[in-house]
């Protein structure tokens, strides 16, 4: 029985118009470097400052220095900060809030996690009224543990917050690669992607998972019918 899903925010529970890749793009030709969207969406759901740093690097051939990454993020998080407040495009993806509620409801705790700042996140909860509604136990962000996605240190924190134990009970569902080599490594006994988020089926396919859905909507059927 799993007794703890964690889901990813952006992209996977919450729909925003891909406001990360044109906020990121934006942010990185502000300092006179154009990518593609291929380009960003490989380091998509990775902690920004990472991500950023990794692009700088893939692109000029080598490593960029702090104050040039510090400064890129501090505009990529203006931008972020500004969209998820006020544009009219951030909404929860169709049917998350129903998805949280009929898990909880068979016993099954909720955690976020997410690449974002805890900042970032908490300006979504606040927007989305998820924190006031209780449908979430609890939530890790990127800034908050030692190693962010791929890395398993997120889930492992959202375990010790709801009291979870057993990683083999616990499930981990994303729109990126990170998300499933971040399940995967936990050990996860769920590792699934979702495939209308920033990344499609054949993007996601080629990377380690249990399972792909469409939607979060299609969730608590897989998991309930699996207890």
């Amino acid at each position: 029985m799993i007794e703890l899903v964690v889901f990813d925010m952006a992209g996977t529970t919450v729909y925003d118009g891909d406001a990360v890749l044109h906020s990121l793009q934006a942010a990185l030709l502000s300092e006179g470097i154009e990518t593609e969207r291929d380009e960003v969406n490989a380091v998509m759901g990775i902690t920004k400052p990472v991500a950023i740093a990794h692009i700088l690097t893939q692109k000029r051939g080598t490593i960029p220095d702090n104050e040039e990454v510090n400064r890129i993020h501090e505009k990529f998080l203006t931008q972020m900060f500004a969209y998820y407040r006020e544009h009219p495009d951030v909404r929860e993806v169709d049917g998350a809030a129903e998805t949280f509620q009929k898990l909880r409801a068979a016993g099954i705790k909720i955690g976020l996690d997410t690449g974002f700042s805890r900042s970032i996140a908490d300006t979504i909860l606040m927007r989305l009224g998820w924190n006031n509604a209780g449908l979430i136990d609890a939530t890790v962000t990127s800034d908050e543990v030692e190693n962010g996605r791929p890395a398993p240190d997120m889930i492992l924190r959202l375990m010790e917050l709801t009291g979870v134990s057993d990683v083999a009970k616990v499930a981990k569902i994303g729109d990126t690669p990170s998300d499933l080599k971040q399940g995967t490594s936990a050990g996860c006994r769920f590792v699934v992607g979702v495939t209308e988020g920033s990344h499609s089926r054949s993007e996601l396919e080629a990377f380690p998972h249990t399972h792909l859905i469409g939607t979060v909507a299609e969730l608590p059927k897989l998991i309930l019918e699996d207890a």
